[in-house]
Formats: structure tokens, C-alpha cells, sequence
């Protein structure tokens, strides 16, 4: 059971990170920022900076959604008992 726990967290971080990222990079390229410019100019730092900000927001926001589902989880166990 503990194995499947694992799996699931596993999984959700990399979607968290891998969506938050793509959302990032996307928001960069709606404003002008492409990260796949050539050389380090000020767009593709921009553009770098935020896919890694959404890249981290989007970890940690299915982070606490999962602390959420299982605070929610053993309410439900408590009041059943």
C-alpha cells in the first residue's frame, strides 16, 4: 500500500512541476519572452526565470492540494468513528 503512496506522489509532483512549467513558458512567450533565443539575452533570462517560478508554483501547489485531500481524508475517517 505504501508502494502505490509513493507512486502517486512521485506522480503528481511531476505533473505539478512539468504543467506549472509549461504554464510559465507560455505566459513568457504571451509577453515577449522565449527562452530559446540565442545567447543570454534579457528576454530568454526573463523567459527562463518564469518557467522556473512556475515550475516551482505548480509543485508546490499540487503539494498542498495532496496535504488538502489527506487532511480532508482523515476528517472523514474521524467523523465516521
Amino acid at each position: 500500500m505504501r508502494n502505490n503512496t509513493l507512486w502517486f506522489e512521485g506522480l503528481s509532483d511531476a505533473v505539478g512541476f512539468v504543467g506549472g512549467a509549461l504554464l510559465g513558458f507560455w505566459f513568457g512567450r504571451l509577453l515577449g519572452l522565449d527562452i530559446f533565443t540565442d545567447g543570454y539575452t534579457n528576454h530568454a533570462i526573463g523567459g527562463i526565470v518564469l518557467v522556473g517560478l512556475g515550475g516551482g508554483l505548480g509543485l508546490q501547489g499540487v503539494r498542498r492540494w495532496r496535504l488538502a485531500k489527506a487532511a480532508s481524508a482523515a476528517n472523514a475517517s474521524e467523523s465516521d468513528h
